[in-house]
């Protein structure tokens, strides 16, 4: 299995000049390959190369192989869209091959630049340490708030798939990130609080409007990104723990295009929040950890599943009183509406690994209400 793993590089303020003239170079030389290519409707490796490797090499001052390299990166963005020339930023990410990039030890590595070889230190910590030996192929240099990176491919084995008897449904949600079906809940309180905080400190910042204003709101830039992705890797690590331990699988939601079909729906009061909602990023930390335990992850459909009653089986808008409770209007049954879903969520996954995902259980389809304005029952 495939990952990438971040690695800080301490250049001196020599090497980061060399490094930051050596991206721009690469760069140009990637865009005069696109233009070349695309002025003569070619797109693959091959004919690129035979167009502009020879002026590059004299234009722009690159090695054979960052000419290679150059060529690639155009040749790569032809592969998702030939109707667009693209044209490359002047600090955009270099790709490095074994030829031109060499580990020395834990503790330094050794880059191509335009002015030859640079041996540079670069911190990382125990993770990166224990998985320095699983490196991989081609690596990117990437420069992000005045800070550079390398971002190395590793391989992992995956660990030894189990044959589960049973399954944890997972229901994610807004107010609570994620509960699954034993009855554990991960509140989205924090992640909401941290993002009221950071929006607010951001409004105040851009009204003012100053220089020191903006200093601060750069510094600011990606905080609550970052947190959210340290709540989903949390809460994702324990599921699948679990999951391990038990000895079952995990059956997820299938969320794909649910703004699309929710957006029309939500309020105005409830926008920010529903456009921040980090489920396919919780989903993917989910599956690729998984992975590595030998945990199967099911994706199930999640329609009615919170109307849906867990023991007797009615489906009616009315069960979902408000966002937290679940009272079925059937039978009387009374629970936490996200504890209710993620049980609906078990028992729907359970029927694709008897039955296959053909014959899984969704339950009756209601129409969704376009015009309602509200928040979403997540």
């Amino acid at each position: 299995m495939k990952l990438t793993m971040q690695l800080q590089l301490l250049p001196t303020a020599d090497h980061k000049a060399q490094l930051l003239e050596t991206m721009e170079r690469f760069n140009e030389a990637a865009t005069f390959a696109a233009k070349a290519g695309f002025e003569h409707k070619v797109y693959g490796q091959v004919a690129i190369h035979g167009l502009a490797y020879r002026e590059i090499r004299e234009r722009f001052g690159l090695s054979a192989q960052m000419a290679v390299r150059a060529i690639a990166k155009a040749v790569e963005c032809f592969q998702r869209d030939k109707t667009v020339c693209p044209t490359f930023k002047p600090r955009g990410a270099i790709c490095y091959d074994q030829r031109v990039l060499s580990f020395k030890g834990l503790t330094a590595v050794s880059l191509w630049a335009m002015t030859g070889r640079l041996l540079i230190p670069f911190v990382c910590g125990g993770y990166q340490k224990e998985r320095q030996g699983r490196i991989k192929g081609q690596a990117d240099l990437v420069y992000r708030g005045g800070k550079f990176y390398l971002l190395c491919t590793i391989e992992l084995p995956e660990g030894s798939p189990i044959e589960p008897t049973d399954v944890i449904g997972v229901d994610l949600g807004i107010v609570n990130v994620a509960t699954d079906s034993t009855g554990e809940v991960f509140s989205g309180a924090e992640v909401q609080r941290n993002r009221r905080r950071r929006a607010t400190a951001r409004k105040q910042h851009q009204r003012k409007g100053s220089k020191r204003a903006k200093r601060k709101l750069k510094q600011m830039a990606g905080r609550q990104r970052r947190f959210q992705a340290k709540t989903n890797h949390e809460i994702s690590k324990k599921l699948v723990a679990k999951a391990k331990a038990l000895g079952v699988g995990i059956a997820m939601e299938d969320l794909s295009g649910i703004r699309d079909r929710v957006e029309p729906t939500v309020g105005r009061r409830f926008r920010r929040q529903f456009g921040n909602w980090g489920f396919a990023q919780l989903g993917l930390f989910v599956e690729y950890k998984a992975k590595l335990a030998g945990v199967p992850v099911i994706q199930v459909d999640p329609r009615n599943s919170s109307r849906t009653c867990s023991k007797c089986g009615h489906c009616e808008k009315g069960n979902r009183p408000d966002q937290a409770t679940f009272r079925c209007r059937h039978c009387g049954y009374s629970t936490n509406a996200d504890l209710n879903a993620a049980e609906n969520l078990r028992i729907r996954g359970l029927g694709h690994l008897v039955n296959g995902p053909e014959k899984s259980p969704v339950g009756p389809v209601l129409p969704v209400r376009r015009t309602e304005r509200q928040s979403p029952l997540l």
